[in-house]
C-alpha cells in the first residue's frame, strides 16, 4: 500500500524542520516545499535565500525532495495590498493571520493538491480533529506557542486535509528533538516582524509605500502639543516614540496613545496607561467566520494573540458580531481579529471594526 503523500511547507526553521522528520517517522510519503513570497528588496532576498539554504540542508538530511516556488504576486495581490490599505485607513492589520488564509492554506494548499499530496503539514502549535462531518480546530498543548488564533480564519476543506505534527508538542520538545536528529538549526532563533517580509524598522519600511501623512498630536485636553508624520505609525496603548516628554504645564511622566481620531488625523495622547478613551467594554466586528457551525454566546474571546482568555458574550447581527465583554478591555484595535473559543476549541473569528465603552 502507498504511503500518503504529504507536502511540508518548509521555512528553514527548526519548526517545520521538525513537523517534517515526525510526519516522516510516522509513515508518510514527505516531500518539502519553500516558498518564496517576497522579493521587493535585496534585503528580503538575501534573507529568503538563507531560509532556502536551511530548509535544503535539513532535507538532505532527512532524505526527502524539496519544491520551490514564488508565491509573491499573490502574496502581493492577497495580503500587501490589504496590508498597506488598512494602514492607509489608520487600522491595525494582522498579515499572520492574512498570510494562513490567503497563502498558507490557499494558494499552497491548492499548489500541493496539484502535485497529488493527500495532506498538506506546517510547523503551527495547533491541533486539528477530524470527522466526517466536521473538522475542529484545537488548541496546540503548549499554552506559550499556540497558533491557533493565527489559524482561524483558514478554510475548514484546507484544515480537513493538514497535519499539525506539533501539536502535542512544547516548543523545548520540539528543539530537543531537532538536536538528537542532528538537523543543524535546532536552536535557530524564531522568526519575527511582518509575515514572510520580516524584522525590520517598521516606520521606515511603511514609508516606503504610503506617503505621510502629518497632524496635530493633541493631548486629551485638547491642547496641541506637537506633530506626528500619520496615524498608521502609532497603536492604541503606545508609550514610546511620541516625542512629547517634559511638556510644561504637564505632570512629570509617559504619555500614551489614547485614540486616534482618523476624520480630524489628529493622535490624541494622555498620562493614565488605563485612560478611560483605552477601555471598552463593547466591541463590533464584521462578518464572523465559523471554523465550523456558527456560534454565539458566552465564550471565551481574544483580541491579540498573547492575550489571555477574555470572558464575553457574542450576538450575530446582519452586520457581523456583537461583542459584550465582562471586563473592559485596554487598546482595543480596529483591523485586528476577535477570535472566539469554547475550551479547547477555537470556533472562529472576525475583523475589529469599532470598540465602545459600554
Amino acid at each position: 500500500m502507498t504511503s500518503p503523500k504529504v507536502i511540508v511547507g518548509m521555512s528553514g526553521g527548526v519548526d517545520s524542520s521538525v513537523a517534517a522528520l515526525l510526519l516522516q517517522q510516522q509513515g508518510y510519503a514527505v516531500e518539502g516545499l519553500f516558498m518564496v513570497n517576497w522579493q521587493e528588496d535585496e534585503e528580503a532576498y538575501c534573507s529568503a535565500a538563507d531560509d532556502l539554504q536551511d530548509a535544503r540542508r535539513v532535507c538532505d538530511v532527512l532524505g526527502i525532495p524539496l519544491h520551490q516556488v514564488d508565491f509573491s504576486a499573490q502574496y502581493r495581490a492577497q495580503v500587501f495590498d490589504y496590508f498597506l490599505a488598512e494602514y492607509r485607513a489608520g487600522r491595525t492589520p494582522n498579515p499572520d493571520v492574512l498570510c494562513n488564509r490567503e497563502i498558507k492554506f490557499g494558494t499552497f494548499y491548492d499548489y500541493a493538491r496539484r502535485l497529488d499530496a493527500g495532506y498538506i503539514a506546517t510547523g503551527h502549535y495547533a491541533r486539528v480533529e477530524v470527522s466526517k462531518t466536521q473538522v475542529q480546530l484545537l488548541r496546540g498543548r503548549d499554552t506559550a506557542k499556540d497558533q491557533s488564533y493565527f489559524l482561524h480564519q483558514a478554510p475548514s476543506d484546507a484544515l480537513r486535509r493538514t497535519l499539525f505534527p506539533l501539536g502535542q508538542l512544547t516548543k523545548n520538545e520540539v528543539r530537543n528533538m531537532a538536536f538528537e536528529h542532528g538537523l543543524h538549526n535546532h536552536a535557530r532563533r524564531d522568526s519575527t516582524g511582518i509575515c514572510f517580509i520580516g524584522e525590520r524598522p517598521f516606520k521606515e519600511f511603511l514609508s516606503r509605500y504610503l506617503p505621510a501623512q502629518p497632524g496635530d498630536i493633541v493631548t486629551d485636553d485638547d491642547t496641541v502639543v506637537g506633530r506626528h508624520d500619520g496615524l498608521m505609525f502609532h497603536t492604541l496603548g503606545q508609550r514610546q516614540g511620541l516625542g512629547v516628554g517634559g511638556l510644561q504645564g504637564y505632570p512629570d511622566g509617559p504619555w500614551y496613545v489614547v485614540h486616534k481620531d482618523i476624520p480630524g488625523n489628529r493622535l490624541i495622547i494622555g498620562q493614565d496607561g488605563n485612560h478611560p478613551l483605552l477601555l471598552s467594554r463593547r466591541v463590533v466586528t464584521g462578518p464572523v467566520h465559523w471554523v465550523n457551525q456558527p456560534g454565539a454566546g458566552r465564550l471565551q474571546i481574544k483580541i491579540r494573540y498573547r492575550q489571555k482568555d477574555q470572558d464575553g458574550v457574542l450576538t450575530i447581527t446582519p452586520e457581523g458580531g456583537d461583542i459584550q465583554f465582562d471586563s473592559p478591555q485596554r487598546a482595543v484595535a480596529p483591523g485586528q481579529f476577535a477570535v472566539f473559543y469554547d475550551g479547547e476549541q477555537c470556533l472562529g473569528g472576525a475583523v475589529i471594526e469599532s470598540y465602545h465603552s459600554q
